[in-house]
């Protein structure tokens, strides 16, 4: 090996490759006495060539290779800013060898794609990637004339809204005025969807500048949990996913956000007011208890915010509660209607019943399970025990008509009460889904029963509308009486306030049989919401379903009745049973179509 002493006037370097070979067959200890006896000058030469060798490999790896060896999350061209000189000027070179036609890029440089977000990713600092994209329907307005008086009742609904009540919770169509609940503009986002697959363009567009600007959650009021989430919360990711318009994203989020400390309780039971501004929870104010029905009625929408958000914890808050009642002990799978938050446990004799309190937990079985792909069996086990336990202790006959009704079970004994809300006509659509889902074929037969109940109770009132409970003959006639009632109402149940669930059960029943009997039916209940109801500024509900010259007009029109009533009336009279999938869609409890997920 050769190196000359004066390097300054030397024009090459000369190594000995024999030796270096030799050298590099050695023994170790040979290897290394003949690297000791290399100059320092040119071990530095071979150290340079080494890491020269290295950078150039590292600077040639894939994009997604280097990723796997680094734990960088900084771009190329941050790299080459924050890089030492030298190393920049090697990385000069390698483009420059590379654009002279060596490499199997043709010479040219590649860039990294620049991260473009999700359509539905709402803040990236704060929630990782989402799991759902909206799916974005397009609806083309009505097909029919039926549809089309739907439409237009709910333009006349709309016009006394907007005049009236904009931006507030209720309308009241007969004194020109508004109710406030919770200042949140229920109406507006509750009838989000309904416009939308209405085709309703300009009124739709009117409601989402609304939201955008004028929505806000940064109100000091208490708000029930259950009832903003299934409209305002339901409503806003139902028209997110519907529309694929971000802006009902943000504001769920937001919302699902300050409705979390609702579950800040010892036992994970959700309390049932939370203060959205002051972001505070506590029990209702007439007691310690909730509503059963209400805390096991939010897992859908909590579900659903959770897998478009990224953010696992509203699932999580919302499933324990399934979980925990799950677990709970229960009289043949029927739940008493109280629960308390902090113990976790139901209220001691209280009453059993598929009405108010009790319905919806029942409703949510079953449709939590859909939504989940049919994954979670423990829910669809959960449905079927309750529902045999209903077929062994609530289901009950009219002495005259054999008219089958669920009655209620009250107090210690289980006392039988033939008494039944008209919220537990939702049951008739919820079976006949469970059966299409492959569930029992006996609940189709228990929903039809039921069906011609719930129709009963509207087409014996000379109003055809039917009242908000209705009590039922069960004792046999007397000798003689041919005449004997199947069912009656008092006088303080003779209300009816617009409510959906009948016309909820005709839509399942059609979508899912095709007979045009149920869409008859649906027909008849309409007109007679459009002979009795519809005033100059609305619809109202009523407070005498039992006579036609006395129906005693409440001033009020829900949220629901353009939320629900209405929608499933246009979705009844949809002669194609195509405008929403349900292999796709499941409907929360206020009528807000969500996706179906594959688990």
């Amino acid at each position: 090996m050769y190196a000359p002493k004066d390097l300054a006037n030397a024009d090459y370097i000369s190594l000995n490759i024999n030796d270096t070979a030799a050298f590099a067959r050695g023994s170790p200890q040979s290897l290394w006495r003949q690297w000791y006896q290399l100059s320092r000058f040119q071990r530095n030469i071979i150290y340079f060539v080494v890491i020269t060798v290295c950078l150039v490999v590292f600077y040639l790896l894939p994009s997604d290779s280097k990723g796997s060896v680094s734990n960088s999350t900084e771009t190329s061209h941050q790299k080459q800013h924050d890089a030492p000189k030298w190393e920049k000027l090697i990385e000069e070179l390698v483009v420059e060898n590379a654009d002279q036609g060596g490499g199997a890029g043709g010479g040219e440089v590649i860039e990294e794609p620049e991260f473009q977000p999700e359509v539905n990713q709402v803040d990236d600092d704060q929630i990782g990637p989402p799991q759902r994209k909206p799916i974005a329907v397009t609806f083309t307005g009505p097909s029919n004339q039926r549809q089309k008086a739907v439409v237009d009742a709910f333009l006349h609904s709309w016009k006394g809204y907007k005049r009236f009540a904009w931006g507030h919770d209720n309308l009241k169509p007969i004194s020109a005025s508004y109710q406030e609940w919770f200042g949140l503009g229920l109406t507006i986002v509750d009838a989000l969807d309904t416009m939308y697959i209405m085709g309703l363009n300009s009124e739709f567009a009117e409601a989402r500048a609304w939201v955008e600007e004028s929505l806000t959650f940064e109100v000091s009021r208490d708000v029930n949990l259950f009832e903003v989430t299934i409209r305002v919360l339901g409503g806003l990711l139902s028209t997110y996913h519907l529309s694929g318009d971000k802006i009902f994203l943000d504001k769920a989020f937001d919302l699902g956000d300050r409705l979390m400390p609702a579950f800040s309780t010892k036992s994970g039971v959700p309390y049932s007011d939370v203060n959205l501004g002051t972001r505070t929870a506590h029990s209702p104010k007439w007691g310690p208890d909730s509503s059963t029905s209400e805390v096991t009625t939010i897992q859908l929408e909590f579900r659903d915010l959770s897998r478009v958000s990224g953010q696992s914890k509203f699932e999580e808050a919302a499933a324990k509660v399934s979980e925990h009642v799950h677990q709970l002990k229960k009289f043949d799978g029927l739940v008493p209607i109280f629960i308390n938050a902090n113990t976790g446990a139901f209220r001691e004799l209280s009453t059993i019943s598929f009405g108010a309190r009790g319905d919806s937990y029942y409703e949510y079985l079953l449709k939590q399970w859909l939504q989940t792909g049919k994954t979670i069996d423990y829910l669809r086990d959960d449905y079927n025990t309750a529902i045999w336990g209903t077929q062994k202790h609530l289901v009950k006959y009219t002495a005259a008509n054999k008219y089958m009704f669920l009655a209620e079970l009250v107090g210690s004994n289980k006392d039988v009460k033939p008494k039944m809300d008209h919220l537990v006509c939702f049951l008739g659509g919820t079976l006949a889904l469970g059966a299409h889902n492959g569930l029992q074929s006996d609940h189709m037969k228990l929903a039809e029963e039921l069906v011609r109940t719930c129709y009963q109770t509207y087409a014996v009132q000379p109003t055809f509308l039917a009242p908000e409970i209705s009590y039922f003959n069960i004792q046999k006639p007397l000798e003689g009486d041919a005449n004997q009632l199947d069912m009656y109402v008092k006088a303080n149940d003779a209300h009816n306030l617009l409510r959906p669930e009948f016309l909820e059960t005709l839509f399942y029943m059609w979508y899912l049989t095709g007979n045009k009997t149920y869409q008859d039916w649906g027909w008849q209940i309409f007109q007679a919401f459009e002979k009795y109801t519809k005033v100059e500024h609305g619809y109202t509900s009523i407070g005498n379903v039992r006579s036609t010259q006395n129906t005693r007009p409440r001033d009020m029109m829900e949220s629901f009745w353009l939320s629900e009533t209405l929608k499933y009336l246009y979705l009844l009279f949809d002669d194609t049973r195509q405008l929403i999938d349900l292999k796709k869609w499941i409907f929360n409890s206020e009528g807000h179509p969500l996706p179906i997920y594959d688990s």
